[in-house]
């Protein structure tokens, strides 16, 4: 495993201070070559010449594509060096005083980078909802995904993190924070509305805001995306979720699964790095009745990607597969607190795998629930609570390595959620949670280190 995480020590903030001035470029690029009014030999060679000053800080910075092909910043400006950026910068200087970064202008990292930008243009001609990403390794792209979080400071988890100093070392392990911010992209789902405004769903038990000033947290934490296309989304109602979208996008987070209209909440989310284009989609299937409380978009009302009836999010699938590499599928569906599969998981996960997805990643049971795979697919079926409330409960980070040719690696890290912290699992507790994994999962393997055969 260290191997597969050479060059990655540090920070993604890291990344995205190192190609704010390139990304601006790029975006401004598009629009001229949209006019035709530049040459692709003079793009070529200001490309290389900017990359020229650059070869120091081999990062990555998200840009977010808006759909009107113009564009966007993808990270929030003007803010003060948290204490991540500082440690993402120790760790850079480190890493280059020791020559273990990787060293940019050989004819491999020339050619990625050619196919990225090549990829990323034919992407933003097409009008998609695009983000480049330049790995710390060549060899694979890394994602990690976690399940439920909630950021309401009126619900425990914010509560004792605020009385604590809100000291995120305090709340994260420090090998778990390693992990998630070294990952190339990492994913969770934001359940909840980022929202000051709003009135709470009528008859509805829980109802979650956050307050927009809270995702600082996910920067803190490396969170470079998150699905919306959840039950509790819409708590507060249409106008609390578009402050979420407004949220999200001032702070560089792309989200999937929901949208100011449905042409909105079915758009994928797509990421190239190492000339690999891949897809994230995202739909919810709960509730299940006929009149749910968290609204479906529509043409003219924001809303999620419902998905109890697959259809629209199969033409979603349809359209990443043809547009993409790799595609990864993020999916609300399950029983609350319930261990085992329900019908309507057992009933669409193969539906899903045989439309064209490569991955699919599961939430909503609040719980742990096995690891399998259909028609050559592999399934994540809950990642369970990452932090989300007071109970003491067991959780995971599932990260996994994608190559050209398709997914390398799929590792299950066994974390559990405790006194409102989480915690990466080690030693004979970590072994207990594989066991159960392995007494859940009877279709897969599952090593010592959380590698898991499917």
């Amino acid at each position: 495993m260290a191997g597969k995480q050479t060059g990655k020590k540090a920070a993604k903030r890291g990344r995205r201070r190192r190609n704010k001035n390139r990304n601006l470029f790029i975006i401004s690029l598009v629009i001229v070559l949209t006019t035709g009014s530049l040459a692709m030999l003079g793009y070529a060679a200001v490309i290389k010449k900017l990359d020229a000053g650059w070869e120091n800080d081999a990062k990555k910075a998200p840009i977010i594509v808006d759909f009107s092909g113009f564009g966007q910043q993808g990270s929030p400006s003007g803010q003060d060096e948290t204490a991540a950026d500082q440690k993402a910068s120790a760790a850079e200087e480190a890493a280059d005083e020791s020559g273990a970064s990787e060293q940019l202008g050989s004819p491999e990292e020339d050619r990625i980078r050619t196919e990225n930008e090549r990829l990323f243009q034919e992407a933003v001609q097409k009008g998609e909802n695009v983000y480049l990403v330049n790995c710390a390794d060549s060899e694979r792209v890394t994602f990690a995904f976690a399940g439920d979080i909630l950021l309401d400071d009126e619900y425990a988890m914010m509560f004792h993190y605020r009385t604590r100093g809100s000291d995120i070392n305090d709340t994260f392990s420090a090998d778990l924070l390693e992990r998630m911010r070294s990952a190339d992209v990492f994913m969770l789902n934001n359940e909840f509305p980022f929202s000051t405004r709003g009135a709470p769903t009528e008859g509805k038990t829980f109802t979650f805001r956050a307050k927009p000033d809270n995702v600082e947290l996910y920067e803190l934490l490396g969170v470079d995306i998150v699905s919306l296309a959840n039950n509790h989304a819409y708590d507060y109602g249409e106008e609390a979720l578009l402050d979420t979208f407004a949220t999200l996008e001032n702070a560089g987070i792309p989200y999937v699964g929901a949208g100011r209209n449905i042409e909105e909440a079915r758009k994928p989310v797509y990421f190239i790095a190492n000339g690999i284009k891949i897809a994230v989609v995202s739909a919810t299937q709960i509730e299940r009745n006929a009149v749910p409380d968290t609204k479906e978009a529509t043409t003219t009302n924001a809303g999620v990607l419902r998905c109890m009836d697959p259809a629209a999010l199969l033409e979603v699938i349809a359209d990443a597969k043809e547009n993409s590499d790799f595609v990864i599928l993020y999916i609300h569906w399950g029983t609350e607190s319930q261990a085992e599969t329900d019908w309507l998981q057992d009933k669409q996960a193969p539906i899903y795998a045989q439309a064209g997805v490569d991955l699919i990643i599961g939430d909503h049971p609040h719980c742990l629930q096995k690891l399998d795979s259909e028609a050559g697919v592999p399934i994540v079926y809950s990642l369970g609570n990452y932090w989300f409330n007071s109970k003491t409960q067991n959780t995971c980070l599932v990260e996994i390595g994608i190559k050209k040719e398709g997914m390398e690696y799929l590792r299950f890290i066994p974390c559990v959620q405790q006194d409102c912290r989480t915690r990466q699992l080690e030693g004979t507790e970590k072994d207990e949670v594989l066991d159960y994994m392995r007494r859940l999962s009877s279709g897969v393997k599952i090593d010592d280190e959380g590698y898991v055969t499917f």
